[in-house]
């Protein structure tokens, strides 16, 4: 692999792990959200659902006290006479209690005002009115929608009772309750923002809301009606549009029992999800440094690979150079040598030591050559390099010699392979003079095998010739170049003399 693959290969690795790690982190970051939004969502039904019933206990409240306050009149009228004489006449005594702004008024068969509480009564016409029209056609009690008073212009709703003497319809009690007596209650439920309370009839006529709609609404189609209440008498739902006025909120409904009414509250989406918006701003603002953190990182990463990919590239340019500067080395030190055994030949040709002079110049030569022709300048094969040398040997002498060669391949270092290539041709060079003296045909083992003891190879070189005295070996030329050459290789060596000459050596090439 490249320089610029591996470099390549480690951004890769490093954009995955990158964005490995992002897509975890944005995850954890998601799901916190939305726990965050659930949790956000659940507090705020709580909340509404709890504002529904304090509102459901006001609208039962109300309901009583209209009803009530039409029947305690209907008793305090039994022996009255209820004919109109134009005068309207105070019932203060039958209606002492009743809450700020809610009035009481009687009427006869012809919608005529017998009796009130209103300081400022004045005759108005009520007759087509469906709180009195209602119980003129045979209804006992009824509660009206939402309407506009002709009295002072004021939002009403009115709880009217038929009035029954001897059979015949004599007239009407009414109970007129501003739409302003939901105010107290939306301020006691206090959900926040844009959010409002009301009660609906069970027909889904509007009949009061807080704060002060600007016009009587009928819902019987909406969705409230349609859906949530057919499903169950209390709960929650979301509303994207107020039918009111557009806003969209989280509403809470329930039945009033006893009464034809249905409680609402309905608080303001916006509002409520304020805490999950601050929560999802922070975490957008973690995700933000997060993501910017990371791709700082990334850059500077990227940034860092670069300048090692330029630098790697530099060294492996360098190094490419080098090589090339020791081939070229090696390969001038072979042509020297050979200059060099050019000259011994011309100078020495016929002298003594001549040929064991070139036969060792050889084996340097074959060396250098090993060196440059495979780019091993920290180790070279010494099954190749002895192969070389041995065969180079034979051939120097013309020798008539079947070589035979069992070689484990294994390196040796380059400062070392010298000192074998030496060591090899004198071995082999003395087996070429003195074991076959007379030139005939011969063979030759060469061997070398790894020992396992002391991490050593062992190197063996065996002939068939006439052999030789051992112990009468004189200390010459040959014999230091073989000692000094085991001792640069760490080894130690031995002869031995029995049908044949052999020779080991226990040594270290790296």
């Amino acid at each position: 692999m490249t320089t610029g693959e591996s470099t390549r290969s480690v951004s890769k690795v490093a954009a995955v792990a990158t964005a490995a790690a992002l897509v975890a982190l944005l995850s954890i970051l998601g799901t916190w959200a939305a726990q965050s939004y659930f949790a956000t969502i659940n507090r705020a039904e709580e909340r509404a659902v709890a504002s529904v019933k304090i509102v459901a206990s006001h609208v039962s409240w109300i309901h009583q006290m209209g009803t009530q306050t039409a029947r305690r009149i209907d008793d305090a009228l039994r022996l009255t006479d209820l004919r109109f004489d134009g005068n309207i006449r105070d019932m203060d005594v039958a209606t002492q209690g009743l809450p700020s702004g809610v009035q009481a008024y009687v009427v006869d068969a012809e919608g005529r005002t017998l009796y009130s509480t209103d300081p400022e009564i004045k005759p108005v016409d009520i007759t087509d009115r469906d709180y009195f029209t209602a119980v003129r056609d045979g209804q006992t009690e009824y509660v009206s929608s939402l309407l506009i008073s002709r009295l002072n212009g004021d939002q009403i709703f009115v709880f009217s009772r038929r009035i029954v003497r001897e059979g015949r319809f004599m007239g009407a009690i009414m109970v007129s309750v501003p739409a302003s007596i939901t105010r107290p209650i939306w301020e006691t439920v206090d959900l926040g923002g844009d959010y409002a309370i009301s009660f609906v009839r069970d027909d889904g006529m509007l009949v009061a809301r807080y704060p002060l709609p600007a016009t009587t609404l009928d819902m019987s189609g909406y969705v409230l009606f349609t859906e949530h209440l057919k499903e169950a008498p209390s709960g929650t739902y979301f509303a994207d549009a107020s039918p009111m006025d557009g806003v969209k909120r989280l509403v809470a409904y329930r039945r009033v029992e006893g009464s034809p009414f249905v409680a609402v509250a309905a608080a303001d989406y916006d509002f409520l999800i304020q805490p999950f918006r601050q929560t999802l701003l922070m975490l957008g603002v973690v995700a933000i440094m997060i993501i910017g953190g990371a791709a700082v990182a990334a850059w500077w990463i990227l940034h860092l690979l670069r300048a090692q990919e330029q630098q790697s590239a530099q060294l492996a340019k360098a190094l490419e150079s080098n090589e090339m500067l020791l081939r070229e080395i090696h390969h001038r030190v072979k042509n020297n040598l050979q200059s060099v055994m050019s000259l011994v030949r011309l100078q020495m040709r016929g002298s003594e030591g001549f040929d064991a002079l070139n036969s060792r110049i050889k084996s340097m030569i074959a060396v250098h050559e090993q060196i440059y022709k495979h780019d091993a300048y920290a180790e070279i094969d010494a099954a190749e390099l002895i192969r070389a040398v041995v065969c180079s040997a034979v051939s120097a002498h013309d020798a008539k010699l079947r070589v035979e060669f069992d070689l484990q391949s294994q390196p040796v270092a380059a400062d070392k392979a010298t000192a074998l290539a030496l060591l090899v041709n004198e071995v082999v060079t003395n087996a070429i003079k003195y074991a076959y003296p007379t030139g005939e045909e011969g063979s030759l083992s060469v061997t070398l095998t790894t020992q396992d003891e002391f991490e050593k190879s062992r190197l063996s070189i065996s002939d068939e010739g006439v052999g030789f005295d051992v112990s009468a070996v004189s200390l010459g030329t040959g014999t230091r170049l073989v000692d000094g050459s085991v001792r640069q290789l760490d080894g130690s060596y031995e002869f031995h003399s029995d049908a044949g000459t052999r020779f080991s050596a226990d040594i270290r090439l790296v």
